[in-house]
């Protein structure tokens, strides 16, 4: 699922602001340091001029025939040896032979199943509750960003134009208050737009774990029809009628997940973690911990924390 992206023209312009200032002190930093460090075979193959030695050309003899350069150190030679990708001699440590592993019984034979999560996605209602909530807060935002830039270029050109009928300290003190109103403004948006971002992240959660926990409605689906390994229908060529679980996941998804808690418009996500209200993904980090450290004599019983497949993949 593609996260939202905002069309932010006010903090587009204001980071493109620093973008030559920051080249002419890569520059800078290029010229002041000649070049950057290369390893030994990584090196280009035209090897740099150095002050006390010449490199050989191309069809130069081997070295056994060169004449003889008198002052050049053993430094010089390893520079040669740089300009021609001689590769070096490293130290082979031995390593311990693998054991020989006893044979065991083979693994149950492959019931293949495949899934569009993106067709789940289209054919889920609390999906598409999300999109078109968060939707709604996204264009609203753009709209606000977009009215604020005409504003302030507006009040930008109004002051070039007073800008011969004011003193010094007066044109210094508008250019600053102007200025601050920018900062002000992208701090504000940039904020709205983190909420609606963790808010469309709390609503996608709600998805992902129904879907993808171990006794989810994936693993529901893909068990009541004997199978065990469940790929993306994308990666797929060719398949036969009935491994494809697409529709049989959404609508199990619908009827057990019909519709996704989204925070409130300009409710902050965060603080309504800190609430204390309901449980945090602090939490289910903690359950995944213990998880892992529990032991393995521990009651089949107790509750196991689900990881998400595309946690895991991350």
């Amino acid at each position: 699922m593609s996260r939202f992206s905002f069309p932010w023209s006010l903090m587009a312009v204001s980071a493109l602001a620093f973008m030559p200032v920051a080249q002419s002190v890569a520059a800078d930093s290029n010229d002041s340091n000649g070049a950057w460090f290369v390893p030994k075979a990584s090196q280009p193959a035209a090897p740099a001029a150095a002050p006390h030695h010449h490199a050989a050309p191309a069809a130069a003899p081997a070295p056994a025939a060169m004449p003889d350069m008198g002052g050049v150190d053993e430094g010089d030679g390893a520079a040669e040896g740089e300009g021609q990708q001689v590769p070096p001699v490293l130290p082979l440590p031995p390593v311990p032979a693998s054991p020989v592993v006893p044979k065991e019984n083979a693994p149950p034979a492959v019931v293949m199943g495949l899934i569009s999560v993106q067709g789940v996605m289209q054919l889920s209602t609390a999906a598409q509750e999300m999109q078109q909530v968060l939707g709604e807060r996204r264009d609203r935002l753009a709209r606000v960003v977009q009215k604020e830039e005409a504003a302030w270029r507006e009040e930008q050109q109004k002051l070039q134009v007073q800008a011969r009928t004011l003193t010094s300290d007066q044109l210094q003190l508008r250019v600053r208050h102007l200025q601050e109103r920018r900062a002000r403004d992208q701090r504000d948006f940039s904020n709205q737009a983190r909420i609606i971002q963790e808010a469309y992240q709390v609503a996608f959660h709600q998805i992902e774990r129904v879907l993808e926990q171990r006794d989810g409605i994936i693993a529901r689906v893909a068990g009541a029809h004997g199978m065990n390994l469940v790929l993306h229908a994308e990666q797929a060529v060719l398949h036969v009628d009935g491994q494809d679980i697409t529709e049989e996941v959404a609508d199990l998804l619908n009827k057990v997940l019909p519709h996704v808690f989204i925070p409130g418009d300009g409710v902050d996500p965060e603080a309504l973690a800190k609430s204390g209200k309901m449980p945090t993904t602090a939490d289910e980090e903690r359950l995944m911990n213990q998880a892992t450290t529990q032991p393995a004599e521990a009651p089949a019983a107790q509750p196991q924390p689900q990881d998400s497949v595309l946690r895991r993949q991350q």
